[in-house]
């Protein structure tokens, strides 16, 4: 859900516009006195975002909204040491360094230490947030050096070895022929221990069959006295003294909850990070997705599991969100009819749930992101994860709708233009593609990561499809949208005025992005390793392969340049069902072998002529392949020790926000 993680997904689109070929150009009322841009470095564009609905509040919800950002924020380090064990040390003497230095901030040289500082910034890490790959600066280690012998800051040796060596050069290594723990960077695993027997420790532990807990989600593998054994997170434990800040501001916010059922939900939460107990978090788990109630909301956790090559590990991270209640109503008929959604699904029989329980999909405006939310954000939600809780309790939904808008309102529509195969494609994707791409979101959440069940005596996913789980189970989601995105049902639910045109304007861009245009995030002769671009171009390339005999999508070559044209979409759509239905049938069986095969043959490598040719196509455009935001600041507004108003500010810089979040919040330094 970095895209509705979700069933793995809080952010399943955790692709957080990652899937568009472009933030569509919604008509949105422009705030003629707001900037939504903040800056640009390297790949990255940083954005600011507006909170729709805080006048509305009243000054305990307010309150609330202000101690749960503070909570999260509390956390911030965590996810930089989640990913990388010496990102703490590294940010700490670049931020010395960006502060202190004297000299000429005009040198080619500084330039490129300020690049390199904002990218390691959005980031978390040395790391890329979306590639993996390692970021090298272009100065030198000698210049490095220089710097911080002029301003006698220490940097460890082997961290600063280790910005412009090989050594750790992935954070997360997916390549089925490695060993994906030994050789990934990401610190949930201490530096020796294999994936045999990472898998080993955690395949010899007992649970509960029928109510498992999510083993590992909460801490890092490490090794004492020769034996494995999971260092957990909790107070008095690894990343204590983070936790014990949060667990301060989550007991000020449990005094301003809104109803007792989201104070009990607080509560199990506080226990959560004072035990470390996983059966304590299924319980939170279950409080928090059935109090439903209330204008405010939020994430908090270690979560998503996509930065694990194996999926145990939980990232950190929060959101703190306010309801639209508007947008939150027209959404809900998708939740009421899940069933139905769910019954004429093109799925097998026996991997049909009788009942769909308790999926809910809402609205929301973000008021504060975290850890691996921030600043690279998701554009919707649906949690919790645990499959079993989602099955027997249900889950939320939700739709970020404050960061959507902002999107549409930075961007551009020039790569449209590029990519497109004709003027029709073009006409039905600025007509139709920004409501059809929403669609898709709460399609994909709502009845996607909620569809379908697993065999009596199958294991988890995580258990049977390894490292090939995230990428699966988005892509099963991808698909139930897809099929009925083209559905004369959604037109009967009043969700659209033309369900043809909706769906046309849908297949032609997604097809467009997962064979062509997502091609610019990835560096040319590098494999796809991201789990959400992996299953765009297995989705795309398996219904093109397929098709070819009866010409369902046409590859055309014009001018030297590569489109794809969609000639049948009925035939897509009967494509998409099949897919979907094999999708289903891997996920219910564990059956690794076929999951294997489907990724590796059709969403991992990539055509390099192509790739060449798309690269080139779009050095045209100024446009940064990523975006991420800056958080408005919630500034309280006091008498003495209480707290009367607040006021919200919005950030000059990113730097000036990177600075003072690791002043307030630095924690683990």
């Amino acid at each position: 859900m970095r895209y509705l993680k979700i069933t793995s997904c809080l952010f399943a689109i955790a692709f957080a516009f990652s899937c568009q070929d472009e933030p569509k150009q919604e008509i949105i009322e422009k705030q003629a006195d707001f900037s939504y841009n903040v800056t640009e470095f390297a790949d990255i564009g940083v954005l600011r975002y507006q909170i729709p609905g805080w006048e509305e509040l009243n000054l305990d919800q307010q309150k609330l909204v202000y101690y749960l950002t503070q909570a999260g924020l509390s956390g911030r380090d965590i996810t930089w040491d989640q990913n990388y064990r010496h990102n703490l040390s590294i940010r700490k003497g670049l931020e010395q360094i960006y502060t202190s230095f004297q000299g000429d901030r005009s040198t080619k040289e500084w330039q490129q230490f300020e690049t390199y500082l904002n990218r390691v910034w959005f980031a978390n890490g040395i790391h890329h947030h979306y590639s993996m790959d390692k970021m090298k600066p272009e100065f030198s280690k000698e210049y490095l050096v220089s710097l911080m012998e002029d301003q006698s800051i220490s940097i460890p040796s082997e961290a600063v070895d280790v910005i412009f060596n090989d050594q750790d050069s992935k954070k997360v290594v997916l390549d089925k022929d490695k060993d994906i723990v030994l050789e990934s960077a990401v610190n949930f695993y201490e530096p020796g221990i294999t994936t045999k027997e990472a898998k080993a420790f955690y395949n010899s532990i007992k649970v509960n069959k029928e109510q498992p807990v999510e083993l590992g989600l909460n801490s890092r593998l490490v090794r004492k006295n020769g034996q494995l054994v999971d260092d957990v997170y909790k107070s008095g434990g690894l990343y204590g003294e983070a936790i014990d800040q949060m667990i301060y501001w989550l007991q000020l916010a449990q005094g301003v909850a809104e109803s007792d059922k989201q104070s009990k939900a607080l509560g199990l939460l506080i226990e959560y990070y004072q035990t470390g107990s996983l059966d304590k978090w299924d319980e939170y788990c279950i409080a928090w997705s059935t109090s439903t109630e209330g204008a405010v909301d939020w994430i908090n956790g270690f979560i998503e599991v996509y930065n694990d090559p194996i999926a145990y590990k939980g990232s950190y991270e929060t959101i703190v969100q306010i309801k639209d209640f508007d947008m939150s109503r027209q959404m809900n008929v998708l939740s009421e009819n899940a069933q139905w959604f769910e019954d004429n699904s093109p799925l097998m029989e026996e991997h049909k749930k009788d009942t769909v329980t308790g999926v809910s999909y809402k609205t929301v405006n973000v008021a504060g992101e975290a850890g691996d939310a921030s600043p690279a954000t998701p554009i919707g939600v649906n949690l919790p994860n645990n499959t079993w809780i989602r099955t027997v309790h249900g889950s939320k939904s939700v739709s970020l709708g404050n960061i959507i808008s902002a999107y549409a309102n930075a961007g551009g529509s020039g790569r449209l233009q590029e990519f497109a195969h004709d003027q029709k494609e073009i006409e039905l994707e600025e007509k139709y593609g920004a409501k059809a791409d929403k669609l898709h979101t709460a399609l994909h959440e709502v009845v996607g990561h909620a569809s379908g069940q697993i065999n009596p005596g199958v294991g988890t996913p995580k258990e049977t499809l390894g490292s090939y789980k995230s990428t699966i189970e988005e892509g099963r989601a991808d698909l139930f949208g897809l099929y009925y995105l083209m559905d004369p049902k959604l037109e009967e639910l009043g969700l659209v005025d033309n369900w043809k045109n909706y769906g046309m304007a849908a297949y032609d861009g997604y097809i467009r992005n997962g064979l062509v245009s997502q091609l610019v995030r990835l560096e040319l002769g590098k494999d796809v390793e991201e789990a959400h671009m992996r299953n765009r171009q297995w989705v795309s390339a398996w219904v093109y392969e397929k098709g070819k005999e009866e010409n369902v999508i046409e590859k055309v070559i014009k001018n030297g340049k590569t489109y794809y044209d969609i000639k049948d979409y009925d035939k897509l759509r009967m494509l998409f069902g099949e897919l979907l239905r094999e999708t289903q049938r891997i996920t219910s069986e564990g059956d690794f072998e076929a999951g294997q095969e489907l990724v590796e043959t059709y969403g991992v490598k990539v055509d390099q002529a192509i790739h060449k040719e798309v690269l080139n196509r779009n050095k045209q455009f100024k446009a940064p392949a990523y975006r991420g935001f800056v958080n408005p600041v919630i500034v309280p507004i006091m008498e003495g020790e209480k707290i009367t108003s607040f006021k919200i500010e919005q950030p000059d810089t990113f730097e000036e926000q990177m600075l003072m979040y690791s002043k307030n919040y630095g924690f683990l330094e």
